[in-house]
């Protein structure tokens, strides 16, 4: 949107002129980024999509008006998002990413010398092949990865038709916005069918949504009530993402022994040979899981399931 200054001051404040992305954080708040071009763009079959030059937060991919990843603050996303559940899994082999159009979900991963197939299914393929052309940073490579295999379709309809048995499930999709194609993975119906694709010692990762006083309940506590509903052992923990405007939560699940304790954490990353990580450390780990009084009492109050029949719809 071009903005002038001078015209609108009197409306929005000083807004410098030039290029800005606006985006809704929530109905009374907006987060505006400068952008010096628009790199790509398309309403593809699924949804409206495009990738900026930002002024502040570099390359961003944008769906549906929602900002996915910045390359300034990516990293704090994605290491929180793989990390915890990679580091405690004691073999994580074969890996099942949904969604992770960007490829620094498949970056993250493919880090672990033990990892040998990563299954990564992404609806969109014009997203995906935008973000590999354009968003260098973001996937440094792994799109490329002999140990990836890269398809495009509906993720819940392989897990229904496929045989195979993954070690770790990534949900790395967009929200569940009613015009987009990802609510049919936020449900319980869902989250049992990908217990019936985990192994014994599987382990769920999903992002769950906005963790702020104002949205929390809109979104992540229904996420995390509905899957631990569905297995024994579930650990929610957040991150603050600057692009989102937020704190951003996360769900790890399985129905054998996890441990969301940050003891030992170090000794792992240096024995799997992590030595390039921005975010994610033992320090970090522990304030991952420490979540605020009011986030402890929204989950404890929130008696929602979300289901196939009864979707869950955010703004």
């Amino acid at each position: 949107m071009q903005i002038n200054s001078h015209n609108n001051a009197r409306h929005i404040g000083s807004i410098p002129p030039g290029n800005w992305h606006f985006e809704n954080i929530n109905d009374d708040l907006v987060q505006a980024e400068k952008y010096s071009k628009v790199l790509w763009e398309s309403q593809t079959k699924y949804q409206e999509a495009k990738i900026i030059q930002g002024e502040f937060f570099g390359r961003s991919l944008i769906l549906d008006g929602k900002t996915q990843s910045t390359e300034r603050d990516e990293f704090i996303y994605h290491e929180s998002l793989i990390h915890p559940s990679f580091i405690i899994h004691k073999n994580p082999k074969n890996i099942f990413i949904a969604g992770g159009g960007e490829g620094a979900t498949a970056r993250e991963i493919l880090k672990y010398r033990t990892v040998q197939n990563v299954t990564m299914l992404d609806i969109d393929e014009e997203v995906v092949w935008a973000c590999k052309k354009f968003l260098g940073n973001h996937h440094k490579g792994s799109l490329e990865d002999s140990r990836l295999k890269l398809m495009f379709g509906d993720a819940r309809q392989y897990l229904e038709i496929t045989e195979d048995k993954y070690d770790i499930v990534v949900i790395d999709v967009p929200d569940p916005l009613e015009t987009g194609p990802a609510y049919k993975l936020f449900t319980s119906e869902f989250y049992q069918l990908v217990q019936s694709r985990l192994d014994e010692s599987g382990i769920l990762i999903t992002q769950a949504g906005p963790t702020d006083p104002t949205s929390a309940d809109k979104c992540f506590t229904k996420v995390f009530n509905t899957i631990s509903s569905e297995f024994n052992l579930s650990y929610p923990y957040h991150a603050h993402i600057p692009a989102f405007g937020t704190t951003w939560g996360f769900v790890i699940a399985s129905n054998t022994h996890i441990a969301d304790e940050s003891k030992g954490i170090d000794f792992k990353l240096e024995q799997a040979g992590l030595h390039d990580l921005s975010m994610y450390d033992e320090v970090t780990h522990k304030g991952l899981f420490s979540l605020p009084r009011y986030l402890r009492q929204s989950i404890g109050n929130e008696n929602h399931i979300i289901k196939d029949n009864d979707p869950l719809f955010v703004d």
